[in-house]
């Protein structure tokens, strides 16, 4: 079972193998592409740092602990109806994000996000609404 915050429920989506530090994309990588072999796995929703956090680089502020990240994590769960301590397996997770969510969304959910101009987390919400499950990342 991964426990993972709000947030991480989008970024899950729209990750393409680009991250903070190469621990940080090595450890992304194996959670996203678990879920994506397998949308059976449990994920039990947490209040904070959550496992991809355990690897976010020590190089200053610590960016999992700021209030704006919360916030996201807050709307983005609000959004698709699920409480902080929930598990779910990921294909619940999907289901959820394709009955609530639309690629649109992004822009103001994860307004203050630095990846949101790449584009990628609308391409992989629409991506859940084509049914196509998250993307092979290589």
């Amino acid at each position: 079972m991964y426990k993972l915050r709000g947030h991480h429920l989008f970024c899950l989506l729209g990750y393409r193998g680009m991250g903070y530090s190469q621990e940080y994309v090595e450890n992304m990588t194996i959670v996203h592409q678990t879920l994506r072999k397998n949308p059976k796995t449990l994920v039990q929703i947490v209040k904070g740092p959550d496992h991809l956090c355990e690897k976010y680089p020590n190089n200053g502020k610590y960016h999992c602990e700021d209030g704006s990240i919360f916030e996201r994590d807050t709307l983005i769960l609000e959004k698709v109806g699920i409480r902080i301590g929930n598990i779910l397996r990921w294909e619940d997770i999907e289901l959820r994000i394709k009955k609530y969510v639309i690629p649109s969304d992004i822009q103001t959910v994860c307004e203050s996000c630095s990846w949101r101009s790449y584009g990628v987390c609308e391409e992989g919400i629409q991506e859940i609404l084509d049914g196509k499950g998250l993307r092979e990342v290589n």
